[in-house]
């Protein structure tokens, strides 16, 4: 998964006019937890643009002044109700051997038969809450639709994979196609397409014997 690093510098106080000072100079209090203890820390707001305001699932690289750079996390993050300004990130520290919970982003790949027919597609689950060993969380989860037929879902028990863990039951709807007023049914469509290419041999055995007799 990819990594934004953020430059951080290290703080003691945790007052409220020390957190309103960081705020006024542009900076975002934050905590680390899951170390021996929490580590308080601020870094620049814009510093936190690739890693906040995305649909993609990234981990934190939190470079500190005394050279520290340790892997982590966004867990919580609070924004002013008003401007939607940054006031607070807390992060928890990553750790190569133990897992940890991350929501993932789904991904879909290829068209549809159902879509293409009418059909209404249903994103049930446009993100997906796992567990696994940082070195093993995926950037995104793939979903390939392409042979998606009205009537059809996709469950969390088909994706499954070793190298992380879906925290969601397996009966749980990923995408699913329903029919809708314009939509055709698939068997029904292949049983046209039969039917046509039937009538067309049959043309064509009529036409034979005809030609036959002008000669």
């Amino acid at each position: 998964m990819k990594s934004i690093t953020i430059k951080g510098s290290q703080r003691e106080s945790v007052g409220k006019v020390s957190t309103k000072a960081l705020r006024n100079a542009g900076k975002v209090p934050c905590v680390l937890y899951g170390g021996d203890k929490p580590l308080h820390f601020s870094a620049d707001e814009l510093a936190f643009r690739h890693l906040v305001y995305t649909p993609n699932a990234h981990t934190a690289v939190i470079e500190l002044e005394d050279g520290q750079k340790l892997k982590a996390v966004l867990q919580d993050i609070q924004f002013h109700p008003v401007t939607d300004k940054i006031l607070h990130i807390d992060f928890y520290q990553l750790f190569s051997d133990k897992p940890v919970t991350m929501n993932i982003p789904v991904r879909l790949e290829g068209n549809s038969p159902g879509v293409k027919n009418g059909g209404r597609l249903l994103f049930r689950k446009r993100k997906l809450s796992i567990k696994a060993l940082p070195d093993l969380l995926p950037d995104f989860i793939t979903i390939d639709i392409s042979k998606l037929k009205i009537g059809d879902t996709i469950p969390v028990e088909t994706i499954l994979n070793d190298d992380y863990t879906i925290l969601h039951p397996n009966s749980t709807a990923v995408v699913q196609v329903k029919a809708s007023r314009t939509s055709v049914d698939d068997e029904e469509e292949e049983e046209e397409e039969e039917g046509a290419e039937g009538a067309e041999a049959t043309a064509e055995g009529a036409e034979a014997p005809a030609a036959e007799a002008t000669e």
